[in-house]
């Protein structure tokens, strides 16, 4: 079943191939699509396109569809193309020629679009969600950690002291900023296309601030062609907000890979969070870590696949963007479950105490004998040379004492801030009037 289906059918290798992994990628879709019919039947009655009883009727039908799908009861059925047609095809089955009345004023353009409006903004609520309860871990350890002293590396050469409460707090500060970008995202995705029809409108009157205000979107995609020139775009800056979030976890990935392992020993995990080898008793590998390193490495580049794949297209809807939800779907899934495994990870840490003890680390305490020697008058380029030429003739002393007070140093970390910066960017993200929006179309 096509919904621009005329007559003759298409070859079947032409549908097998155009339609592709639409069914499984639309069950993504499923309950948005329906959300958005619940507030274009409104719409439709409001200007006389359906009736009261049509509409209550509509309204009925699309709810128990609704709720089907959130039971996990509904499926596109085979030879049906997506799930704007099963949908369709189950109300027309159900209520006849009524059901046929759902599709006025609207292209199966704009329906596909509002459908993954409402999707990327759920699943961005979700991830909001995740990510703080890693930042709230990640403070935690911080905190917990503040007293553990570890060598802070340039180069990957020794460098300076650090401090767990730093390393931690550090990448609770970088996903403050991932959800900076992630906000900019969603103000984006929060702009509704319906009444693009198929990218030029309709003859109909159609009220879009009325399903605007249905669907909880902040504002319109005025401009027609521009609603359907936003299908690619959109894509693109969720991806790449997306992608800010997978390189702080594929980048705290690969510090915990290293510190775990016994050239450095500054942590280690409980064995049920590790795996080991098939022929050495004594491995105990850090797959996980591993694995949320390589799919945030692959999420990295889904910009640049979502860029190449809309590239060069004239304005209007061309079908290699279907192509989108294969990329996006899936990505958007992984990056949940590596925020999910990371926060699994970290809550089992073990941290150990006094590795600067050791005589190996002597040299990360040379910048602070420099610095005592200026605060006793001695100019820093000539403290500088002095304790470099002790370093040189073998006759450098030093203590592992260190007084670091300036805001975000290994004593003064300011994680309440980092809180306050937190709170002020999840506070912009307009969720619950969305959620009260969406609950009053489906009660």
């Amino acid at each position: 079943m096509k919904l621009w289906q005329k007559g003759n059918d298409s070859l079947q290798d032409v549908t097998r191939f155009t339609v592709g992994h639409d069914r499984e990628m639309d069950m993504f879709l499923a309950r948005f699509d329906v959300l958005g019919s619940l507030a274009h039947i409104q719409m439709l009655e409001s200007i006389r396109l359906l009736s009261k009883e049509e509409l209550n009727t509509l309204s009925t039908e699309l709810k128990s569809i609704y709720k089907k799908i959130e039971s996990g009861e509904f499926k596109i059925e085979t030879g049906v193309e997506d799930i704007h047609s099963q949908v369709e095809l189950e109300l027309t089955k159900k209520l006849g020629d009524v059901g046929k009345k759902i599709h006025s004023g609207r292209s199966r353009n704009d329906q596909v679009l509002v459908a993954i409006k409402l999707y990327l903004r759920h699943e961005i609520q979700k991830i909001v969600t995740e990510t703080k309860a890693l930042f709230d871990l990640l403070l935690h350890q911080s905190e917990k950690f503040k007293g553990y002293l570890l060598p802070g590396y340039t180069h990957l050469q020794l460098a300076m002291p650090s401090s767990f409460g730093l390393w931690f707090g550090a990448y609770a500060e970088s996903l403050v900023d991932d959800l900076i970008t992630l906000e900019a995202a969603y103000r984006v995705v929060n702009k509704n296309p319906l009444g693009s029809a198929a990218g030029y409108g309709s003859s109909f009157p159609l009220n879009r601030k009325l399903t605007t205000d249905l669907l909880g979107f902040d504002d319109l995609n005025y401009n027609v062609v521009y609603a359907q020139m936003g299908r690619g775009k959109t894509e693109r800056i969720v991806a790449s907000a997306l992608s800010n979030m997978a390189a702080t976890l594929s980048k705290l990935s690969m510090d915990a890979v290293l510190f775990m392992s016994q050239n450095f020993g500054f942590i280690s995990f409980p064995d049920e969070l590790t795996t080991g080898s098939s022929i050495m008793p004594h491995k105990k590998n850090p797959d996980v870590f591993e694995l949320i390193r390589a799919r945030c490495n692959q999420l990295i580049s889904l910009p640049n696949d979502i860029a190449l794949l809309t590239a060069n297209l004239p304005s209007g809807y061309h079908r290699d963007m279907q192509l989108l939800k294969e990329k996006l779907f899936p990505a958007i899934q992984s990056l949940k479950d590596c925020l999910n495994m990371m926060r699994l990870m970290l809550s089992g840490i073990r941290v150990k105490e006094n590795i600067l003890a050791e005589e190996r680390y002597k040299f990360l305490f040379s910048v602070e004998e420099v610095n005592k020697l200026v605060l006793a008058g001695i100019p820093f380029r000539d403290a500088y040379r002095q304790v470099g030429l002790s370093i040189e003739n073998g006759s450098f002393n030093y203590s592992t004492e260190i007084n670091h007070t300036h805001e975000g140093s290994i004593g003064n970390l300011s994680n309440d801030k980092i809180i306050m910066m937190m709170e002020e960017v999840i506070g912009r993200f307009p969720f619950t009037r969305v959620e009260r929006a969406l609950n009053a179309l489906v009660k």
